[in-house]
């Protein structure tokens, strides 16, 4: 059956409901939009593991690398240690925080500059306010399997 006489069959309100989640995502809202603010909620529940053989995570290979996972910023730091912290900013909920090798490596958000230690402290006041602790993962690495969890 051919995806036209498909969603004839289904009728209008069920191709609707099919297509409603794409033209979502294709909107023209944007985090640059003025007066926005993010919605994401931190992440919680946090248990995967990364295989820092898979080239997908050949970032983390290099001391300041990074990935992103599960909204989760998973770093190697400059010390060479792994750090986990949620990718979701505790100013204002976007899922903009990286690693950056700033003032011995921290998590940044880029929308509006936060900056959090790795331990998730805020260090900066944004907006005339601070930031509220970034929410850090713990990490364990045995052989070349790396766990974040909480």
């Amino acid at each position: 059956m051919e995806r036209k006489q498909f969603l004839k069959t289904l009728g209008a309100s069920a191709a609707f409901a099919l297509a409603f989640p794409c033209l979502h995502g294709c909107s023209n809202d944007s985090k640059e939009d003025e007066g926005a603010e993010g919605n994401t909620p931190v992440p919680t529940g946090i248990d995967f593991t990364l295989d820092l053989s898979d080239p997908e995570n050949a970032k983390l290979a290099n001391n300041g690398g990074f990935v992103l996972k599960n909204l989760v910023v998973v770093a190697k730091n400059l010390e060479g240690e792994f750090v986990a912290a949620s990718q979701v900013c505790s100013h204002q909920g976007y899922e903009e925080v990286r690693f950056v090798d700033l003032d011995g490596g921290i998590f940044y958000c880029d929308v509006h500059g936060s900056r959090f230690e790795q331990n998730g402290t805020p260090i900066n006041k944004v907006d005339g306010a601070t930031a509220k602790t970034l929410k850090i993962f713990k990490t364990e690495l045995t052989d070349n399997m790396l766990r974040i969890f909480e």
